[in-house]
C-alpha cells in the first residue's frame, strides 16, 4: 500500500470526522484499503453510502465505486457510480477519493429534496416501463378532469404544470375562471404521478404569501379515453373563461360534452359551498 494512499486516508478521516461519516473497513498490504463515506458527509440529506476500493496499486489506478442508498432507486444509485467512474478514470493518477466526494456534492443537487420531483418522476418512469412489460393499465391511455382550489402565483404554477405534462408525456389543458379545471390525457401511471404530484410539491403560494401545496386538489373524473376525445387536446394549452356557459362551450369545442355534464353536479357543489 502506498504512501500516498494511506496519507489520503488520513486526510479523509480528518475532513469526514463527524459521527458516523468515515469508516475504513479494511487496511491490507494485498487487497488494499476498504473507505465509507456516508451521507452526513455528503451534504444531500440522503441516506447514501460511497464505497471505495483503493487497490495496493492506488493511485496510479483508480478505485473501485459502489454507491448504496435507501432514499435512491437502483437506477440512480448505477447511474452516480458510472459518472464516478468516468470521473476517476479522467483524473490523474494521483490521490483523488476526495476529489469525487466533492464532485458528488455538486452533481447530488440533481437527486436533492429540491429536485424531488425529478425523483418522484423518474420512479414513475420505472413503474411504467415495468407496466408496459405486462401490464395494461400501462398501456392504456386515459382522460381526467381535476379541480384545483386557487393559482395565485400564475406564472410558477402553469410553468410546473408544463414542465410536469412533458416529462410525463401527458396532454394537458388549463381552464382558468371561476372553477379552475385541468383536463388530462394520458396513461393512468402518469395521471396519478401528475396527482401526487399536485399534492406533494410546493406549486402555488398562499394567502399570505408563502410557498403552499395543492392539497385542496380533486379528481372530479377518471375514465378510459374515449375515440372521440383522441387527438382533441394540444400538448398543453391554457384556456381562459368567465361564466360556465364559456367553459361548456370550452368542452364542447373539445368534443367533451359528455365529460361536462359528468362533473357539472360537482361544480354545482362547490359554488354552493363557496
Amino acid at each position: 500500500m502506498s504512501e500516498a494512499a494511506l496519507e489520503e486516508v488520513s486526510v479523509l478521516s480528518s475532513i469526514y470526522c463527524g459521527e458516523g461519516e468515515f469508516q475504513l473497513l479494511q487496511q491490507s498490504a494485498q487487497d488494499g484499503l476498504l473507505v465509507q463515506i456516508n451521507s452526513t458527509a455528503l451534504g444531500s440529506g440522503r441516506d447514501t453510502s460511497l464505497l471505495f476500493h483503493l487497490h495496493s496499486s492506488y493511485p496510479s489506478c483508480p478505485p473501485d465505486i459502489s454507491v448504496s442508498s435507501t432514499a435512491l432507486s437502483r437506477t440512480q444509485c448505477h447511474n452516480i457510480r458510472q459518472k464516478l467512474l468516468d470521473q476517476a478514470a479522467a483524473l490523474p493518477p494521483e490521490p483523488m477519493v476526495h476529489q469525487l466526494v466533492e464532485w458528488f456534492q455538486v452533481s447530488s443537487s440533481t437527486y436533492s429534496a429540491v429536485n424531488s420531483v425529478s425523483s418522484h418522476l423518474a420512479q414513475c418512469v420505472e413503474v411504467k416501463e415495468e407496466q408496459s412489460r405486462g401490464e395494461e393499465e400501462g398501456t392504456e391511455r386515459w382522460t381526467a378532469v381535476l379541480s384545483l382550489d386557487h393559482i395565485r402565483s400564475r406564472n410558477r404554477y402553469i410553468g410546473l404544470l408544463e414542465r410536469w405534462s412533458q416529462q410525463l408525456q401527458l396532454t394537458v389543458i388549463l381552464l382558468l375562471g371561476r372553477h379552475i379545471l385541468v383536463i388530462l390525457q394520458g396513461t393512468r401511471p402518469g395521471i396519478k404521478e401528475f396527482c401526487h404530484l399536485l399534492k406533494t410539491v410546493k406549486v402555488d403560494v398562499d394567502s399570505s404569501g408563502k410557498k403552499c401545496k395543492e392539497r385542496m386538489m380533486k379528481v372530479l373524473i377518471e375514465t378510459p379515453l374515449s375515440c372521440s376525445y383522441e387527438h382533441s387536446l394540444q400538448r398543453f394549452e391554457v384556456k381562459d373563461y368567465k361564466m360556465l356557459p364559456e367553459l361548456n362551450a370550452a368542452f364542447q369545442e373539445l368534443h367533451m360534452t359528455d365529460l361536462y355534464e359528468q362533473i357539472l353536479p360537482s361544480l354545482g357543489d362547490s359554488t354552493a359551498h363557496r
